[in-house]
């Protein structure tokens, strides 16, 4: 009975742990980018240590499991790579100029920018018809205006309002570069709905995730390499400054690439994408809670309120497709489990494409 409970609660703790490294991760980069490590570099060594771990491992146990590897597919995953090297330098940009806690809320607007895109694309109508079509249109819209909160107002700060000089440009940006800093998380944002189109599209003509994430962490590794020769100008920058920097490159490498992509597949593979998404907000409440208390960060009114139109966004939208999942499969119920093998808004559609 004991050992029956434990095993269903597994994939709970797993996502828990893997929104938790996430978190903990924009946490350590900012920390290690305000003590002058590149957010360039970063990105070419954790995705470099990424590779290190991945390919040997996935090339020796995963190659004979998987399908042949052809050249069509080689190309899909150098785009997947584009998209995922823009939204890794994207991110790390974005939260060097504004904070982690931004970094974490602007997350949420992945399931609306991929709603946007299935409608451009034509992979999915604008059903306004039904409860579900509206849901995730206005789920979309009430996550972009939350996201414009997060951004464009800051408010008066309501934890940590008195703070030294030196350390308020650690967690104190200006409010010129924190408009710059969601920007770029948002940029980010709409890279990651982009890359998890194409990712569903791979997956359909070769349905070998680890063989695909070995190759996808090497084009990026040399993607990005190509991005940070060409704008980092310092060729001391490579160096890393200080230990906070080897930690970043660690932690991002081991523990936010590997470790949290390997325990999100295996969570995919057990209670499909609808559950896995469920867990995003977890990644604001983290970053908050380690950021004003370990960090000292200042926690502003405009965060908080931005934070809760977002999240109600974010899950109109989720609904919105648990709602189309259940009329599609013609199901009485709808829970995380019978929509689960649903990957959220494109996956039944891409193949149409």
């Amino acid at each position: 009975m004991f050992s029956s409970c434990m095993k269903g609660s597994l994939p709970f703790i797993g996502m828990v742990l893997a929104v938790t490294a996430l978190a903990t991760n924009m946490i350590i980069s900012k920390m290690a980018m305000s003590n002058g490590t590149s957010f360039f570099i970063l990105s070419v060594y954790s995705n470099a240590l990424a590779t290190l771990i991945l390919f040997p491992s996935a090339f020796l146990f995963y190659r004979s499991k998987g399908p042949p590897l052809t050249f069509p597919v080689l190309c899909r995953i150098f785009l997947l790579a584009s998209f995922g090297c823009l939204a890794d330098i994207g991110s790390y940009a974005g939260i060097n100029k504004s904070s982690p806690t931004l970094g974490t809320e602007l997350l949420n607007l992945v399931p609306g920018f991929t709603y946007i895109l299935a409608i451009i694309f034509r992979m999915e109508g604008l059903n306004l018809r039904k409860s579900s079509g509206i849901s995730k249109s206005l789920g979309t819209l009430v996550s972009i205006a939350g996201a414009s909160i997060v951004t464009l107002y800051k408010g008066p700060a309501i934890m940590n309002k008195t703070l030294n000089l030196s350390s308020s440009a650690l967690v104190s940006p200006s409010h010129q570069n924190w408009i710059l800093g969601g920007i770029l998380l948002a940029i980010a944002a709409f890279s990651t709905a982009a890359w998890s189109i194409v990712q569903t599209s791979i997956l359909k003509i070769y349905p070998s995730e680890m063989n695909i994430m070995a190759i996808y962490c090497v084009f990026v590794t040399i993607q990005s390499t190509i991005v940070a020769l060409i704008a980092e100008k310092d060729y001391s920058a490579w160096k890393l400054q200080a230990w906070m920097g080897l930690v970043a490159v660690l932690y991002a490498g081991i523990i936010n690439i590997t470790f949290r992509l390997y325990m999100m597949s295996w969570c995919l593979s057990r209670k499909g994408p609808l559950f896995v998404s469920l867990f995003n907000p977890l990644t604001i409440v983290i970053s908050v809670v380690i950021g004003v208390i370990f960090l000292h960060e200042v926690l502003y009114f405009g965060s908080v309120i931005g934070a809760v139109v977002l999240v109600i966004g974010f899950y109109a939208v989720i609904w919105g497709k648990a709602k189309e999942s259940k009329t599609k499969n013609g199901s009485g119920v709808c829970d995380v489990e019978s929509t689960s093998h649903e990957v959220p808004l494109l996956q039944d559609r891409i193949g149409e494409a």
